[in-house]
């Protein structure tokens, strides 16, 4: 499978209609994006028996390395929330890691964004090339 194959898979078909998405906008707190959400993307992005059998089309790689990295967002997540929880209930978890997987999973996500970001304009660019 050809680069461009690979991208077709992974990406929706309106993908041409969506615009990049502001740090600012997407990083508005943790309840920005809901888990439902995630749980969508990380099914999308895993690869298929099929498609992982053939060793020579690599998308198989490229999306469970996607895959991953939405879980790696999602799981910090919820331990921020776990943790900004547990300071607000007293459950004895100190103030100091609550900010910092605060942190942590805003800093993640923002990640995940501009990754984002640059793979829809890498596939625009694709797109707008002569053949």
């Amino acid at each position: 499978m050809n680069p461009i194959g690979a991208i077709r898979t992974v990406t929706p078909a309106e993908i041409p209609s969506m615009r990049p998405v502001s740090i600012e906008k997407a990083a508005a707190g943790p309840g920005g994006i809901t888990e439902a959400q995630f749980e969508k993307l990380a099914a999308a992005l895993e690869p298929s028996s099929a498609k992982a059998a053939d060793p020579a089309a690599g998308a198989g790689a490229f999306q469970g390395f996607l895959g991953n990295m939405v879980r790696e967002v999602q799981a910090r997540q919820a331990a921020a929330d776990a943790a900004t929880a547990g300071v607000i209930s007293r459950q004895g978890v100190p103030l100091h890691e609550a900010v910092l997987s605060s942190e942590e999973a805003s800093v993640s996500f923002q990640l995940m964004v501009e990754v984002r970001n640059k793979l829809l304009e890498s596939y625009q660019e694709l797109m707008r090339m002569q053949v």
